[in-house]
C-alpha cells in the first residue's frame, strides 16, 4: 500500500504542487535523470554551452555583470569552458551587499529573500528565484531517487533553520503531511528532548531520515545507550548535510539506524552541489553547478589537493552567482565511479575555513588534529574547539560518565603537542554546549587566520 501511495505522491501530486507553485522540477529532475548517464566530456561540453549561454545573458540583463565584464574586457561569446572563468574576479560576501539591487536581472521575475545564518560571521541576504528553486528542487529529487526512495515515502527531518522552523504554517504543514514528511527540531538536545525523538522515529518509522550528521548522531548514540533499537524499522538510507560528516559519526548512525549514510554537499546560497551514490562516489551537480577549487590566490589546484569551492550556478540568472566563494574546502576526485554516472566527483569535503587551525610555529592544520585527542578520551559527552589565537584556544567538555580526573591536563599536553608548548589552552566543563543560530554545530571554530588551509598541506 506503501508503495502505490509513494507513486501517487511522486507522480501525481508533488508534480501538481510544483506546477502551482510555477516551478520547472519535474522536468528538471528528468532532464538531470537522463544527462547522468553521459560521458565525463559530453557532460563537460553540455556545461561550457550552458555557462556561455548563461553569461552571455547575464551580461546583457544584469546591471552588475554588464558593468563587470565591460571593466575586464570579456567577452562570454567566446567562452569555450571553465578555464574562462579564470578572466573574472572571485565573487564574495562583500560585493553581493555591496551590489545587491545592481545584481537583480532587470528582467528578473518573481524574487524570495533569503540569507544565509552567519555562522562563518558573516551573514548575507541574497534572492533566489524560480530557476534556481526549480534546479535545487529537481536536482535533490534525483539524488533521493538514487537511493530506492522517493517523495512520498515516510521521511522524518531533523533541522534546525529559522526558516524551515518558522515556515510551519498551516498550508505547509498540510503539505508535509500529504508528503508524509516530518519535521523534528534539532535546536535542543536534552535527555528528555531526546527521548521524545527516539519515540517519534519509532512511531513514524520512516523509510528514510534527513538532518545533521552531528543531531542524528546524538540521537543514534542517546537511543543505543538506553538501550532502543532504531535498526528495526526499515529506514532504507540516512541523508546528512550542511555540517562536515566524520567517520565516527557515519559509523554510529550506520550501526543504530541498519540504514547506509549518504552524504550531501551544498547550501542555501550557493546552491545543491554534490551528493554520494550507493557505490560512495561524491558526485558534483555539474550539468547546472560549475565548481572550482581555487588556493588564495585564485588558482586552480591539482587533482587530490585541497582548495576552496567556487561556485558558479547556472540557474541563478534572476540574481546570479558567478565563482561565488563559498569558504568550503574540498578535494576533488577523478576516479570514475562503479555506478557508471559520468558526473564528477569530490573525494571529501573538508569543512570551512575555519574548521582548520593555526599552530604557533604556522602550520595549518584541519581541526581533526584536535578532535582525535578529545574523541580517544573516555567520559566525554560532546566538545568544541574554539581557537581564539595563535596563542590561545578554548576547548569546552560535556563530561559524562568515565571522565578521568586527569582530563584537563591530558588535554591540555595533546593540545600542545600540536599547537606548540608556548600555546595557553583553556579547558571548561560546561552542562551544555548550545549549536549555532542556524542549528548546525560546530566542532572547530578558528578565528586565528587560518585561512591558508585552501593552499596549504596540513597535518
Amino acid at each position: 500500500m506503501s508503495g502505490l501511495y509513494t507513486r501517487l505522491c511522486a507522480g501525481l501530486l508533488f508534480p501538481l504542487h510544483e506546477r502551482l507553485k510555477h516551478h520547472d522540477s519535474v522536468a528538471v529532475r528528468r532532464r538531470l535523470e537522463e544527462s547522468q548517464w553521459w560521458s565525463a566530456d559530453r557532460l563537460a561540453q553540455a556545461q561550457a554551452e550552458r555557462l556561455r549561454g548563461f553569461l552571455i545573458d547575464i551580461g546583457t540583463h544584469v546591471p552588475y555583470y554588464r558593468r563587470l565584464f565591460a571593466e575586464h574586457g570579456f567577452d562570454p561569446r567566446g567562452v569555450s569552458g571553465v578555464a574562462d572563468l579564470q578572466r573574472l574576479p572571485r565573487l564574495g560576501k562583500p560585493e553581493i551587499r555591496a551590489q545587491v539591487d545592481a545584481l537583480k536581472a532587470e528582467d528578473h521575475g518573481p524574487l524570495a529573500r533569503y540569507n544565509t545564518g552567519g555562522s562563518s560571521g558573516e551573514p548575507l541576504i541574497f534572492y533566489i528565484g524560480k530557476g534556481r528553486t526549480s534546479h535545487d528542487v529537481g536536482a535533490k529529487w534525483r539524488a533521493t531517487r538514487w537511493w530506492d526512495v522517493d517523495i512520498g515515502d515516510r521521511e522524518l527531518v531533523v533541522w534546525g533553520s529559522p526558516i524551515e522552523l518558522n515556515a510551519q504554517d498551516r498550508l505547509r504543514r498540510m503539505r508535509d503531511g500529504m508528503m508524509r514528511s516530518h519535521l523534528l527540531p534539532a535546536f535542543e538536545m536534552s535527555g528528555p528532548k531526546l527521548d521524545g525523538f527516539v519515540a517519534t522515529i519509532r512511531r513514524i518509522a520512516p523509510r528514510m531520515l534527513f538532518g545533521y550528521p552531528s543531531a542524528l548522531a546524538h540521537i543514534a548514540r542517546h537511543a543505543e545507550e538506553r538501550g532502543q533499537r532504531l535498526d528495526d524499522l526499515g529506514v532504507k538510507v540516512v541523508f546528512v548535510t550542511s555540517e562536515r560528516l566524520y567517520d565516527n559519526q557515519r559509523a554510529d548512525i550506520e550501526r543504530v539506524f541498519g540504514a547506509p549514510v549518504a552524504n550531501g554537499y551544498g547550501g542555501r546560497d550557493a546552491g545543491f552541489i554534490a551528493h554520494q551514490c550507493p557505490s560512495g562516489g561524491l558526485h558534483m551537480m555539474a550539468e547546472d553547478i560549475v565548481v572550482e577549487l581555487l588556493d588564495d590566490a585564485g588558482r586552480p589546484v591539482p587533482t587530490g589537493s585541497p582548495g576552496e569551492i567556487v561556485v558558479t550556478h547556472l540557474g541563478t540568472r534572476d540574481f546570479p552567482f558567478v565563482r561565488y566563494r563559498t569558504g568550503d574546502v574540498a578535494v576533488l576526485d577523478d576516479r570514475t565511479c562503479a555506478c557508471g554516472r559520468g558526473l564528477p566527483m569530490l573525494r571529501e569535503i573538508q569543512g570551512r575555513h575555519t574548521d582548520f587551525v593555526l599552530a604557533a610555529d604556522g602550520t595549518v592544520m584541519h581541526g581533526l588534529a584536535l578532535i582525535y585527542i578529545l574523541r580517544d578520551l573516555p567520559g566525554v559527552a560532546l566538545f568544541k574547539v574554539v581557537q581564539e589565537s595563535v596563542q590561545r584556544t578554548r576547548v569546552l567538555i560535556v563530561p559524562g560518565p568515565g571522565l578521568p580526573p586527569d582530563a584537563r591536563e591530558t588535554i591540555v599536553a595533546g593540545f600542545k603537542r600540536r599547537l606548540g608548548q608556548g600555546v595557553e589552552v583553556q579547558v571548561d566543563l560546561v552542562d551544555d554546549i548550545p549549536p549555532e543560530r542556524s542549528g548546525k554545530f560546530r566542532y572547530i571554530v578558528s578565528h586565528a587566520g587560518a585561512s591558508g588551509a585552501a593552499g596549504a598541506g596540513h597535518a
